[in-house]
């Protein structure tokens, strides 16, 4: 598909008697975050390793921007962080930024205009000349988003880009990764701390066994299926044949019912119908489903 940052379509890959892929279907647009989440294992990794050209894959299709992953010409507008990375520590934060960028072809003069604005853009300002053996972990995690970012690419490689940072430094990545949205950049976040995902991810996309098991954008995966706990003077057959009208009843005692909604928030129809036909109601409280609530249910379902 046509100019879009990744596509893959069918995607395998096997590792001798290992499948690490059964048919992996993912989409990446323009200006958009996509969360890919799975367990260990799951594919992701192998994934980005298809994408950026690392190994091959066995079946299937992958291109980014319309190209085929082998093509350099599409590489080149991709930058990467992975989780696992060592730069070389003799250099200081401006020389690994200037290194980079001269691999990527920036010219010199936008290279040297280049190197401290995005340095303070990772919160690393006045840090360029420290060599990085003299980085902290969360400094050096900075600096790899300086260099992922740092030649304007059109597509963006996360794995786990959190993992070393502390509260106000998660803050400002998820900064940064907005900042990239506007700017019509796309994002790819591989990680598994999924309330940071939550928090910027326009879709998500659930790997398991190799393949994409759910994808789709995150306020109506984390909207839909919400909850409702009924408290109620009495709990009889009456109640919950109305109840019933409303969705699923999934628990239920003396004097309260777990119901499984459908469709829009129906809290204020409940209460009027229960109120309407009697009833003492004594609380309402929607209960919604957060990403590891869909996520861990996915998984359990899958491995089941």
């Amino acid at each position: 598909m046509a100019e879009l940052p990744v596509h893959t379509a069918g995607l395998r890959k096997v590792y001798g008697s290992h499948t690490a892929l059964e048919g992996l279907d993912l989409e990446v647009r323009p200006g958009e975050v996509v969360g890919l989440l799975g367990a260990n294992g799951a594919g992701k990794t192998t994934t980005v390793k298809i994408l950026l050209g690392l190994v091959a894959a066995t079946a299937g299709e992958a291109s980014l921007f319309g190209r085929r992953v082998t093509d350099p010409q599409a590489r080149r507008q991709v930058g990467y962080l992975p989780e696992h990375f060592r730069f070389p520590d003799w250099l200081t934060g401006a020389e690994l930024l200037d290194y980079h960028g001269r691999l990527a072809g920036v010219p010199t003069a936008e290279r040297r205009r280049r190197i401290p604005e995005v340095l303070e853009r990772v919160g690393l300002a006045g840090r360029g000349n420290q060599r990085l053996r003299g980085y902290s972990k969360g400094m050096t995690q900075r600096v790899g988003l300086a260099q992922a970012v740092f030649a304007h690419p059109r597509l963006v490689l996360l794995d786990e880009p959190t993992s070393a940072l502390d509260p106000i430094g998660r803050r400002e990545v998820r900064d940064l990764i907005r900042d990239l949205r506007e700017e019509g950049v796309a994002v790819l976040l591989n990680s598994h701390l999924l309330g940071e995902v939550e928090l910027v991810c326009d879709r998500v996309a659930i790997v398991d066994h190799g393949r994409v098991v759910r994808a789709g954008r995150l306020d109506a995966m984390v909207g839909a299926g919400t909850q409702i706990r009924v408290g109620l003077d009495r709990v009889d057959e009456r109640a919950l044949a109305l109840l019933g009208g409303f969705g699923e009843v999934v628990a239920v005692d003396a004097t309260t019912v777990v119901l499984a909604a459908e469709g829009p928030d129906p809290a204020a129809a409940i209460a009027a119908d229960l109120v309407r036909a009697g009833y003492g109601l004594q609380a309402l409280i929607p209960v919604h489903r957060s990403l590891e609530d869909i996520f861990v249910g996915l998984v359990s379902e899958s491995s089941g």
